[in-house]
């Protein structure tokens, strides 16, 4: 529980069970959530700019080999942020151009 009182919690206040605890919770790959972010703006935009969906795929390939089974949660944001680029490539391939508001 969090002690609002205090400004900052020092990581020597917390007992060995809660350290262990919170040093057992699988994290998230942050190259996988960039890629992720990239995909959506590939998928939103790369109907119109080609650049964007080529630059994700390839940022996409080359830091999946970062992702690490033990200490991170799943690799599906590296596969979704590809997917999503690759649909933004066909996009464009086949002319299709679809309006984004925002």
């Amino acid at each position: 529980m969090w002690n609002k009182n205090k400004e900052n919690i020092d990581i020597d206040d917390m007992s060995v069970e809660e350290q262990r605890e919170l040093s057992g919770i699988k994290k998230q790959n942050p190259y996988g959530l960039i890629v992720l972010i990239m995909g959506l703006i590939s998928f939103l935009f790369g109907p119109r700019f080609v650049i964007i969906p080529v630059i994700t795929i390839i940022l996409g390939l080359f830091t999946i080999r970062t992702f690490d089974k033990k200490t991170e949660d799943n690799p599906w944001t590296f596969y979704m942020g590809i997917a999503l680029a690759c649909y933004g490539l066909y996009l464009y391939i086949m002319g299709y151009e679809h309006e984004v508001i925002i």
